[in-house]
């Protein structure tokens, strides 16, 4: 007769990994989840883009009267979590698109991804590149085109990334893998991308990782819980999917980068890493702006206001 299971991770009660590998997670981690919006202005609806991992992403659409006085951006929306928590219909993911939609007037698409530790990196970044590949897919009609991206409605050449936290990261990883300019996407291309408080990593510390601890989101669970839930099992914080700058991590400088735009908030544990990140990337010559909003997560942008 075996043992009955018990915790071996738990990760302040919100996910929990059992002796047998029984993952138990929360449906919501922060108690300042905000309600979810109701917007007329922007209708949304689910669909399979990997039908071997039951992937799912949700489009959004605003519902403007034709004829559309021109084509529609697309902007895809990668949500955060650590790696190890999110969806397309969280709270935040699903408000922030709303928003994006609506206010841009663009066509917005937020793929899932495989969460760790169920599923360890790269599972989540090849899930990244795999809804970029639907995209494709869609603009080259290789599939049945969603009728929401076909009709010449959407414009396939005015593609931005956004990626909000463990997003940011992945963010970071499709803009080196696609290079400026996108040409392995073609016809789709990506215009730029965003990078919202960018989950990144790294083994020394930062000032700011060693500044006061927040409730929720401190250094030991950053550091001792999403990473070491997330990252391959014997890797640490120093892992080029982590740190992009780590002694293992393949040089910059020789790449071509579209845009980028990275943003932190002032109080943010990891704000002192993305600054590091596009001071260097700026000194490398790349196209690269690194904005501080006066907020304590910008995250937070998705709820009903900024905190």
């Amino acid at each position: 007769m075996g043992s009955i299971p018990h915790v071996v991770e738990n990760c302040m009660g919100f996910l929990q990994l059992l002796s047998d590998g029984t993952v138990l997670r929360a449906k919501n981690i922060d108690s300042h989840m905000p309600p979810i919006v109701e917007d007329t202005s922007v209708i949304f609806k689910d669909v399979v883009f990997d039908e071997n991992h039951d992937l799912h992403l949700r489009l959004y659409k605003p519902t403007l009267p034709p004829p559309f006085p021109s084509k529609l951006p697309i902007i895809i929306f990668i949500h955060g979590g650590g790696f190890c928590f999110g969806s397309r219909d969280s709270p935040y993911c699903h408000n922030c698109c709303l928003r994006l939609a609506s206010g841009l007037k663009a066509v917005v698409v937020a793929p899932d991804y495989r969460l760790a530790p169920e599923h360890r990196l790269p599972a989540a970044m090849e899930d990244a590149v795999s809804a970029m590949k639907w995209l494709q897919a869609q603009a080259l009609s290789r599939n049945i085109v969603d009728t929401w991206l076909d009709g010449g409605e959407v414009d396939f050449e005015k593609v931005f990334v956004l990626g909000d936290s463990s997003g940011g990261n992945m963010a970071h990883h499709l803009a080196v893998q696609f290079g400026a300019g996108s040409p392995e996407l073609r016809p789709v291309w990506v215009r730029g991308y965003v990078l919202m408080a960018p989950f990144f990593g790294g083994v020394v510390r930062t000032k700011s990782e060693e500044g006061p601890s927040e409730v929720t989101l401190n250094l030991e669970t950053l550091d001792s819980r999403f990473w070491r839930l997330s990252m391959p099992i014997g890797e640490t914080r120093d892992h080029p999917l982590a740190n992009p700058f780590g002694p293992l991590s393949p040089s910059l400088k020789p790449l071509t980068l579209d845009p980028i735009l990275v943003i932190a908030g002032a109080k943010e544990l990891l704000k002192d890493r993305a600054e590091d990140y596009a001071k260097r990337l700026k000194q490398m010559g790349k196209m690269i702006e690194f904005v501080v909003v006066q907020t304590r997560y910008v995250y937070r942008f998705g709820s009903t206001k900024m905190i």
